[in-house]
Protein backbone atom coordinates (compact mmCIF):
# COMPACT_ATOMS: atom_id res chain seq x y z
CA UNK A 1 0.00 0.00 0.00
CA UNK A 2 1.72 3.30 -1.11
CA UNK A 3 1.69 5.77 1.88
CA UNK A 4 -0.42 8.85 -0.07
CA UNK A 5 -3.79 7.43 0.65
CA UNK A 6 -7.08 8.96 -2.01
CA UNK A 7 -9.50 11.15 0.14
CA UNK A 8 -12.38 11.11 -2.63
CA UNK A 9 -14.21 14.66 -2.49
CA UNK A 10 -17.96 14.58 -1.14
CA UNK A 11 -20.82 16.65 -2.41
CA UNK A 12 -21.46 20.09 -0.89
CA UNK A 13 -24.73 19.18 0.64
CA UNK A 14 -22.82 15.80 2.07
CA UNK A 15 -20.14 18.01 2.90
CA UNK A 16 -22.12 20.26 5.10
CA UNK A 17 -24.74 17.64 6.63
CA UNK A 18 -21.50 15.13 8.00
CA UNK A 19 -20.09 18.95 9.19
CA UNK A 20 -23.95 19.79 10.74
CA UNK A 21 -23.88 16.79 12.51
CA UNK A 22 -19.86 17.28 13.83
CA UNK A 23 -21.20 20.80 15.64
CA UNK A 24 -24.09 19.32 17.09
CA UNK A 25 -22.07 16.48 18.83
CA UNK A 26 -19.29 19.31 19.73
CA UNK A 27 -22.23 21.37 21.02
CA UNK A 28 -23.84 18.87 23.00
CA UNK A 29 -20.12 18.15 24.71
CA UNK A 30 -18.49 21.67 24.77
CA UNK A 31 -21.62 24.56 25.18
CA UNK A 32 -19.30 27.04 25.44
CA UNK A 33 -17.58 26.39 22.16
CA UNK A 34 -20.90 27.60 20.10
CA UNK A 35 -18.87 30.82 19.31
CA UNK A 36 -15.95 28.56 17.91
CA UNK A 37 -18.62 27.35 16.05
CA UNK A 38 -20.93 29.28 14.54
CA UNK A 39 -17.66 31.50 13.42
CA UNK A 40 -16.13 27.19 11.86
CA UNK A 41 -19.30 26.92 10.55
CA UNK A 42 -19.71 29.95 8.21
CA UNK A 43 -15.74 29.94 7.21
CA UNK A 44 -15.67 26.12 6.10
CA UNK A 45 -19.20 26.92 4.15
CA UNK A 46 -17.23 29.61 2.30
CA UNK A 47 -14.40 27.16 1.91
CA UNK A 48 -16.49 24.61 0.52
CA UNK A 49 -17.89 26.71 -1.87
CA UNK A 50 -14.77 27.93 -3.07
CA UNK A 51 -13.96 24.47 -3.45
CA UNK A 52 -17.31 23.78 -5.57
CA UNK A 53 -15.82 26.45 -7.55
CA UNK A 54 -12.43 25.51 -8.39
CA UNK A 55 -13.55 22.06 -9.32
CA UNK A 56 -16.21 23.09 -12.07
CA UNK A 57 -13.70 25.57 -13.26
CA UNK A 58 -10.54 25.04 -15.84
CA UNK A 59 -8.35 22.84 -13.68
CA UNK A 60 -4.88 24.11 -14.03
CA UNK A 61 -1.97 21.84 -16.47
CA UNK A 62 0.83 21.56 -14.18
CA UNK A 63 3.60 21.15 -15.95
CA UNK A 64 4.96 19.10 -13.69
CA UNK A 65 6.76 15.83 -15.52
CA UNK A 66 6.16 12.80 -12.81
CA UNK A 67 9.61 11.65 -13.25
CA UNK A 68 10.42 15.25 -12.14
CA UNK A 69 8.17 15.16 -9.08
CA UNK A 70 9.32 11.40 -8.24
CA UNK A 71 12.94 12.61 -7.80
CA UNK A 72 11.53 15.73 -6.18
CA UNK A 73 10.02 12.97 -3.76
CA UNK A 74 12.98 11.23 -3.62
CA UNK A 75 15.28 14.27 -2.35
CA UNK A 76 12.94 15.10 0.52
CA UNK A 77 11.42 17.76 -1.39
CA UNK A 78 7.55 18.01 -1.68
CA UNK A 79 5.69 18.33 -5.12
CA UNK A 80 4.56 21.95 -5.39
CA UNK A 81 7.98 23.39 -3.20
CA UNK A 82 9.86 26.08 -5.13
CA UNK A 83 7.54 25.53 -8.03
CA UNK A 84 5.90 28.73 -9.68
CA UNK A 85 2.53 27.59 -10.11
CA UNK A 86 -0.26 29.88 -10.78
CA UNK A 87 -2.78 30.76 -8.98
CA UNK A 88 -6.62 31.75 -10.05
CA UNK A 89 -6.80 34.84 -8.03
CA UNK A 90 -9.55 36.54 -9.97
CA UNK A 91 -11.59 33.51 -8.77
CA UNK A 92 -10.16 32.97 -5.27
CA UNK A 93 -9.90 37.17 -4.16
CA UNK A 94 -13.79 37.91 -3.54
CA UNK A 95 -13.68 34.63 -1.11
CA UNK A 96 -10.50 36.25 0.53
CA UNK A 97 -12.40 39.26 1.16
CA UNK A 98 -15.65 36.98 2.64
CA UNK A 99 -12.96 35.10 5.00
CA UNK A 100 -12.41 38.78 6.15
CA UNK A 101 -15.76 39.88 7.11
CA UNK A 102 -16.40 36.39 8.58
CA UNK A 103 -13.32 36.26 10.86
CA UNK A 104 -14.52 40.33 11.68
CA UNK A 105 -18.08 39.73 12.74
CA UNK A 106 -16.85 36.08 14.15
CA UNK A 107 -14.58 37.98 16.76
CA UNK A 108 -11.77 39.40 15.27
CA UNK A 109 -13.06 42.50 14.94
CA UNK A 110 -11.16 45.63 13.75
CA UNK A 111 -7.71 43.05 13.37
CA UNK A 112 -9.82 41.08 10.34
CA UNK A 113 -11.79 44.17 8.53
CA UNK A 114 -8.33 45.90 8.38
CA UNK A 115 -7.01 43.03 6.44
CA UNK A 116 -9.74 43.36 3.64
CA UNK A 117 -9.20 46.98 3.32
CA UNK A 118 -5.90 46.03 2.47
CA UNK A 119 -6.24 44.06 0.59
CA UNK A 120 -9.02 46.26 -1.16
CA UNK A 121 -6.81 48.85 -1.47
CA UNK A 122 -4.08 47.06 -2.94
CA UNK A 123 -2.25 48.18 0.15
CA UNK A 124 -1.66 43.57 0.24
CA UNK A 125 -1.18 42.61 -3.11
CA UNK A 126 -3.74 39.59 -3.19
CA UNK A 127 -1.75 37.29 -5.82
CA UNK A 128 1.04 37.54 -3.76
CA UNK A 129 -0.70 37.02 -0.51
CA UNK A 130 -2.04 33.58 -2.12
CA UNK A 131 1.47 32.44 -3.75
CA UNK A 132 3.48 33.14 -0.62
CA UNK A 133 0.35 30.94 1.12
CA UNK A 134 0.53 28.48 -1.38
CA UNK A 135 4.43 28.37 -1.50
CA UNK A 136 4.14 28.18 2.46
CA UNK A 137 6.43 31.12 3.13
CA UNK A 138 5.33 31.75 6.96
CA UNK A 139 8.12 34.42 7.15
CA UNK A 140 7.40 36.23 3.82
CA UNK A 141 3.45 36.54 4.83
CA UNK A 142 4.49 37.58 8.90
CA UNK A 143 6.74 40.29 8.23
CA UNK A 144 4.73 41.81 5.25
CA UNK A 145 1.82 41.48 7.88
CA UNK A 146 3.83 43.33 10.49
CA UNK A 147 4.99 46.19 7.74
CA UNK A 148 1.64 47.34 7.14
CA UNK A 149 0.73 46.75 11.04
CA UNK A 150 -1.91 43.89 10.27
CA UNK A 151 -2.26 41.07 12.63
CA UNK A 152 0.51 38.12 11.61
CA UNK A 153 -1.61 35.33 12.58
CA UNK A 154 -4.81 36.28 11.32
CA UNK A 155 -3.20 37.10 7.54
CA UNK A 156 -1.82 34.13 7.55
CA UNK A 157 -4.85 31.98 8.61
CA UNK A 158 -7.68 34.15 6.34
CA UNK A 159 -4.72 33.67 3.38
CA UNK A 160 -4.51 29.63 4.03
CA UNK A 161 -8.38 28.94 4.04
CA UNK A 162 -8.62 31.17 0.86
CA UNK A 163 -6.25 29.43 -1.11
CA UNK A 164 -6.55 25.72 0.70
CA UNK A 165 -8.96 24.63 -1.89
CA UNK A 166 -7.14 25.40 -4.88
CA UNK A 167 -3.79 23.43 -2.63
CA UNK A 168 -6.43 20.34 -2.17
CA UNK A 169 -6.98 20.19 -5.99
CA UNK A 170 -3.97 20.37 -6.68
CA UNK A 171 -2.41 17.75 -5.24
CA UNK A 172 -5.65 15.20 -5.89
CA UNK A 173 -4.83 15.70 -9.87
CA UNK A 174 -1.11 15.18 -9.32
CA UNK A 175 -1.01 12.25 -7.32
CA UNK A 176 -4.80 10.31 -7.19
CA UNK A 177 -4.90 9.99 -11.01
CA UNK A 178 -0.82 9.45 -11.06
CA UNK A 179 -0.38 6.11 -12.70
CA UNK A 180 3.54 6.93 -13.73
CA UNK A 181 5.54 3.94 -12.17
CA UNK A 182 8.17 6.35 -11.01
CA UNK A 183 5.47 8.52 -9.00
CA UNK A 184 4.32 5.28 -7.87
CA UNK A 185 7.38 4.47 -6.59
CA UNK A 186 8.26 7.83 -5.64
CA UNK A 187 5.50 7.89 -3.17
CA UNK A 188 5.66 4.88 -2.02
CA UNK A 189 8.90 5.51 -0.38
CA UNK A 190 8.20 8.77 0.77
CA UNK A 191 8.72 8.40 4.89
CA UNK A 192 8.67 11.99 5.94
CA UNK A 193 6.58 13.51 8.35
CA UNK A 194 5.78 16.66 6.53
CA UNK A 195 3.36 16.67 3.44
CA UNK A 196 4.77 15.08 0.49
CA UNK A 197 2.57 17.51 -1.48
CA UNK A 198 3.14 21.13 0.26
CA UNK A 199 5.42 20.25 2.47
CA UNK A 200 2.77 21.75 5.89
CA UNK A 201 3.03 19.41 8.63
CA UNK A 202 -0.37 17.30 9.55
CA UNK A 203 -2.59 18.68 11.59
CA UNK A 204 -3.25 15.16 13.35
CA UNK A 205 -3.21 11.56 12.42
CA UNK A 206 -6.17 9.82 12.11
CA UNK A 207 -6.73 6.23 12.48
CA UNK A 208 -8.69 3.88 10.58
CA UNK A 209 -8.63 0.36 10.92
CA UNK A 210 -5.27 0.43 12.81
CA UNK A 211 -3.36 2.58 10.17
CA UNK A 212 -2.29 5.89 11.11
CA UNK A 213 -2.61 8.47 8.57
CA UNK A 214 -1.55 11.96 8.43
CA UNK A 215 -3.57 14.93 7.40
CA UNK A 216 -2.51 17.63 6.20
CA UNK A 217 -3.00 20.74 8.17
CA UNK A 218 -3.14 22.46 4.87
CA UNK A 219 -3.88 20.86 1.52
CA UNK A 220 -5.74 17.66 3.07
CA UNK A 221 -3.60 15.51 1.49
CA UNK A 222 -3.83 11.80 3.79
CA UNK A 223 -0.23 9.80 3.91
CA UNK A 224 1.50 6.64 6.23
CA UNK A 225 4.75 6.69 7.39
CA UNK A 226 6.61 3.26 6.77
CA UNK A 227 7.41 3.23 10.32
CA UNK A 228 5.95 4.46 13.93
CA UNK A 229 8.04 7.37 15.22
CA UNK A 230 7.98 11.27 15.71
CA UNK A 231 6.83 12.49 12.71
CA UNK A 232 8.73 15.89 13.62
CA UNK A 233 12.34 14.41 14.16
CA UNK A 234 12.06 10.89 13.47
CA UNK A 235 12.71 9.32 16.81
CA UNK A 236 11.56 5.98 17.70
CA UNK A 237 12.88 4.80 20.70
CA UNK A 238 11.50 5.75 24.17
CA UNK A 239 12.12 9.07 23.88
CA UNK A 240 8.54 8.43 21.40
CA UNK A 241 5.33 7.87 23.55
CA UNK A 242 1.40 7.57 22.83
CA UNK A 243 -0.72 8.23 25.49
CA UNK A 244 -4.53 9.19 26.63
CA UNK A 245 -4.64 12.32 28.30
CA UNK A 246 -8.32 11.07 29.50
CA UNK A 247 -7.76 6.99 30.62
CA UNK A 248 -11.89 7.35 29.70
CA UNK A 249 -11.11 7.96 26.06
CA UNK A 250 -8.39 6.02 24.54
CA UNK A 251 -8.87 6.66 21.35
CA UNK A 252 -8.31 9.99 21.61
CA UNK A 253 -4.42 10.05 21.88
CA UNK A 254 -1.19 12.58 21.76
CA UNK A 255 1.58 11.65 20.37
CA UNK A 256 4.79 13.19 22.12
CA UNK A 257 8.65 13.50 21.72
CA UNK A 258 11.28 13.98 24.11
CA UNK A 259 13.89 14.58 21.42
CA UNK A 260 11.98 17.27 19.97
CA UNK A 261 9.38 18.08 22.29
CA UNK A 262 6.88 18.06 19.66
CA UNK A 263 3.50 16.58 19.66
CA UNK A 264 0.87 15.43 17.65
CA UNK A 265 -2.74 15.05 18.34
CA UNK A 266 -4.35 10.93 16.61
CA UNK A 267 -8.11 10.21 16.80
CA UNK A 268 -9.65 6.58 16.23
CA UNK A 269 -12.23 7.22 13.56
CA UNK A 270 -14.43 5.32 10.74
CA UNK A 271 -13.29 7.18 8.20
CA UNK A 272 -10.73 9.61 6.78
CA UNK A 273 -12.72 13.55 7.18
CA UNK A 274 -13.19 14.89 3.99
CA UNK A 275 -11.69 18.27 2.82
CA UNK A 276 -12.31 20.67 4.74
CA UNK A 277 -14.08 18.91 7.40
CA UNK A 278 -10.64 17.80 8.96
CA UNK A 279 -11.03 21.89 10.75
CA UNK A 280 -13.35 20.19 12.81
CA UNK A 281 -11.53 17.04 13.56
CA UNK A 282 -9.19 20.13 14.47
CA UNK A 283 -11.75 21.43 16.90
CA UNK A 284 -12.91 18.31 18.16
CA UNK A 285 -9.66 17.72 19.82
CA UNK A 286 -8.64 21.12 21.30
CA UNK A 287 -8.05 19.57 24.96
CA UNK A 288 -5.47 17.31 23.35
CA UNK A 289 -3.79 20.57 22.38
CA UNK A 290 -3.97 22.08 25.56
CA UNK A 291 -3.26 18.57 27.47
CA UNK A 292 0.25 18.32 25.44
CA UNK A 293 1.00 22.42 25.79
CA UNK A 294 1.11 21.71 29.35
CA UNK A 295 3.33 19.82 29.69
CA UNK A 296 5.65 21.40 27.35
CA UNK A 297 4.97 20.05 23.91
CA UNK A 298 4.75 21.73 21.30
CA UNK A 299 4.44 22.13 16.99
CA UNK A 300 7.26 23.51 15.07
CA UNK A 301 7.63 25.80 12.28
CA UNK A 302 7.10 25.07 8.96
CA UNK A 303 9.82 23.28 7.48
CA UNK A 304 11.44 25.65 4.59
CA UNK A 305 12.78 24.13 1.25
CA UNK A 306 15.92 25.77 -1.14
CA UNK A 307 14.72 27.39 -4.31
Amino acid sequence: MAPYIDVPPSSRDRLLASAGARWDAILAARPDLAPAIDLQRRLITLVVDLAGAIERGRLPRLSLPPKYVAAKLDRGVPAFATEPIPLPVAVLTPPLLQLCSALAAGGAGDAAEHIRTAVESGSIESGSLLGASLARHQDAIREGAVHRGLAPDLVWLVAELAVSPFAHTLQRLLFSNASDPAMADARARWDRGYCPACGSWPALAEAVSGRRVLRCSFCAAAWELNTYACVYCGESGEAFVTAAPDEERKDRRVEVCATCAGYLKTVDVPELSPFPLLAIADLETMDLDVAAMEKGYSRPPLKTFAR
